[in-house]
């Protein structure tokens, strides 16, 4: 089978088409030459191997695509080396679009597309044909594949499947500067022809950018560009296949393109000088007033520091940057006095904080500005001539006494008068009054310094004409100090004299107290009363350093003799005029023991070596006492409790009643009466309350005695009486020998 076909669209179809025509105008039908199924025999013979023979001459089939016109597009012939031309083959076509877009011609071979087709949607077809013979249906060839190419035409213009884009690039960059690339893609076959070579061009957005033509980078075109004078840009790029020929289809995108800020602008001051108005009254750390430096740039490029340069303005004034709106917030560091200063000339500078190193050839990115403080007169509370006063009086002045005064004045220019008063909330106001025109401050009542050595008022003043506007200071009073205290000993505790005392021992050292305060150290002297008589136990020595040592005047004290002493000693201090004192010592005399420096006596050694006070001591007792009156309590309530008040005739308990007389063995009749123990009524009635303690007899003299049968010895039997049941019986105890 060879292939012909009638139409070719380009050389290289031309050259296959003469060479199929050629082929089957000159050899219809081929020269049978061995094949692999064949064997050529040694007598010049060939053995056939019953393998079909196939007769098909193959070439790949093309077909355009998007045709439209009327008639179907003629594709290719088949034909078959059997096919004598008389019509006995039938050619059959099948696989992918036989009989709905492939048709072919059953006798001729011719194959037509019936529809447009679309290389896009399917760049080829695969088919298979077959040749049969129409008398006997039997195949001539057997079924062989070839496939059918859509031959790809320029039907698919270049896009952009990402735009539209949005880039940025920074201000007052060089020119080349990259700025994106954008791609486009086309859907034509990029091996066939210049369908789709696309070249890159620019529509919009000269001379400030441009675009490489084969790889779709957009660059800076144009220098300087400023973001304060243009920010944003809008280029549309183009995309052309057939490499920008005449007759290419295109695509375009746009590009917004935004300048991004550089700090390439210094602040400045919208003017040179300004003036603000702040009242006297203003209050230190507030806020007085605003000034601001415009900055074209943006974010971090745009903030500013504000600082005042000059001394006269910085030492009254401070300015902050508020980071919200760049302003430059000035505060008041001192008060204001009008009175004193009128006005303030501040030079304030803005600098930017964030300086980029490739504009510094711009110059210095600051400003300057004069701002002109003028101060208003306020009406102002008065004025204290100090911070605070300190004021003394002395103690036990009559009330009335002046202790001091304040002074306040009008700070503003009319001066008008001013009146004093105390603070009614403090404790101070009923010690001292204060005079309301001439601020003197006097006691209201004699003072005490050892009850309050200091006083703190508050003096408020205020104008007569405006009570309104007050000020305060503080006042201190120190109560001075008289000598109106007398001395005493300064311990309350008794004074231990030993029994081993000697004559001139020093018994203790005692010192005194005064209330009173003197500057250069207190002094005391001491002395026993003189009205009394000489005191023959012990004697007083002055030391002469505000001390004085009780020395004992005998010896062999004893405390069972006397155990307390009193000894009354006058004391002096050294005041003018000078105070005396007497107080009264209690000596208590003890066998002494030394335990380091300190004797104490025996018995209170005992407890305080034992930890135990004498309250604790007597509560040990008292316990110990209580215990023992439950522990008898208790044994008589058990006693009580075994014998009970009524005995009756059924109690079977023996009762057993003891009496400690002496006999003189079995013929001993006088000692007790027989007939009591043999006879049971007489014995009832011998029965005894059980409320009353039997008596005791005892016989102090020689009991008789009787010889025993056995050994002859006086036996003394000591008779006992058991009752048991209500029957009495007489019980022996054991002979015993004197």
């Amino acid at each position: 089978m060879r292939i012909s076909t009638t139409s070719c669209l380009c050389p290289f179809l031309v050259c296959l088409c003469f060479i199929q025509r050629c082929y089957g105008a000159s050899h219809h039908v081929p020269a049978k030459v061995p094949t692999k199924n064949q064997t050529k025999l040694a007598n010049g013979e060939t053995e056939v191997h019953h393998r079909p023979k196939r007769g098909w001459i193959w070439n790949q089939f093309f077909v355009l695509e998007e045709h439209m016109g009327p008639d179907a597009q003629y594709v290719g012939k088949l034909h078959s080396n059997s096919d004598k031309g008389d019509g006995s083959v039938r050619y059959i076509l099948s696989g992918e679009g036989a009989g709905t877009i492939f048709i072919i011609d059953e006798v001729t071979g011719d194959i037509h597309a019936t529809k447009s087709l679309d290389r896009e949607r399917k760049t080829h077809y695969v088919l298979h044909a077959q040749a049969l013979d129409r008398n006997t249906e039997e195949a001539l060839e057997p079924k062989s594949e070839f496939i059918i190419k859509v031959q790809d035409i320029n039907d698919n213009a270049p896009k952009f499947p990402d735009g539209p884009f949005v880039a940025t690039v920074p201000e007052m960059s060089e020119v080349g500067t990259s700025v994106l690339q954008v791609t486009a893609t086309d859907a034509d076959d990029p091996t066939y022809g210049n369908s789709a070579r696309i070249v890159y061009s620019i529509l919009q957005g000269q001379p400030y950018f441009s675009v490489d033509p084969k790889t779709g980078i957009i660059r800076t075109a144009l220098a300087n560009m400023d973001r304060e004078a243009r920010e944003h840009y809008t280029v549309v790029i183009q995309a052309k296949d057939m490499a920008g020929q005449v007759g290419g289809l295109s695509g375009s995108t746009t590009i917004n393109i935004t300048l991004t800020d550089v700090n390439d602008n210094p602040p400045k001051f919208p003017q040179k000088n300004y003036q603000l108005y702040v009242p006297e009254s203003a209050q230190e750390g507030k806020p007085v007033g605003k000034i601001k430096a415009n900055d074209e740039d943006l974010g971090i490029n745009a903030d500013i520091k504000y600082s005042i340069i000059n001394s006269e303005g910085a030492n009254m004034f401070s300015i902050s940057t508020d980071r919200d709106t760049r302003e430059g917030i000035i505060s008041l560091k001192k008060a204001l006095n009008y009175e004193r200063k009128k006005t303030y000339t501040l030079h304030i500078e803005g600098v930017n904080t964030h300086m980029d190193p490739r504009f510094s050839y711009l110059g210095a990115f600051k400003d300057t500005a004069t701002l002109k403080i003028t101060v208003g007169d306020v009406d102002e509370a008065p004025v204290f001539s100090m911070d605070y006063y300190i004021m003394d009086v002395y103690e036990n002045a009559p009330s009335g006494t002046e202790v001091g005064a304040v002074t306040a004045r009008d700070p503003d220019s009319r001066n008008s008068p001013v009146r004093y008063i105390l603070d009614s909330k403090e404790e101070g106001e009923r010690y001292f009054r204060i005079d309301e025109s001439s601020g003197v401050v006097r006691t209201t009542q004699p003072l005490d310094r050892e009850d309050m050595p200091w006083h703190n008022i508050t003096v408020m003043a205020s104008e007569v004409d405006n009570p309104s506007l007050l000020s305060h200071v503080p006042v201190t009073v120190q109560i001075l100090d008289v000598n109106d205290n007398p001395p005493e000993i300064a311990t309350d505790e008794e004074v231990i004299v030993c029994e081993s005392s000697r004559p001139g021992q020093v018994i203790q050292t005692v010192t005194a107290v005064d209330k009173d305060d003197f500057a250069n150290g207190q002094r005391f002297s001491f002395a026993l009363p003189s009205q009394l008589p000489v005191n023959p136990n012990f004697t007083l020595k002055d030391n002469e350093d505000s001390t004085a040592s009780i020395i004992a005047r005998r010896r062999r004290f004893n405390h069972l003799t006397q155990e307390l002493y009193e000894l009354p000693i006058v004391v002096w201090d050294g005041g003018e005029p000078s105070l005396s004192g007497t107080s009264t010592l209690t000596l208590r005399v003890c066998p002494c023991q030394r335990h380091g420096r300190i004797r104490l006596c025996q018995g209170e050694a005992f407890l305080s070596s034992a930890g135990l006070s004498t309250g604790a001591l007597i509560a040990i007792l008292l316990c110990i006492v209580i215990l023992l009156a439950i522990v008898v309590l208790f044994i008589t309530l058990r006693r009580s409790k075994k014998e009970p008040l009524i005995i009756s005739e059924e109690d079977i308990r023996e009762n057993v009643v003891t009496y400690d007389d002496e006999g003189g063995g079995e013929e001993d009749t006088e000692a007790f009466d027989i007939i009591a123990l043999r006879n049971p009524a007489a014995a009832e009635e011998l029965k005894f309350r059980r409320d009353v303690r039997p008596e005791t007899r005892q016989h102090r003299g020689p009991a008789p005695s009787r010889r025993s049968p056995s050994n002859g010895s006086t036996a003394l039997h000591a008779v006992k009486i058991i009752m048991v049941g209500g029957i009495t019986k007489g019980v022996h105890d054991s002979p015993s020998r004197d």
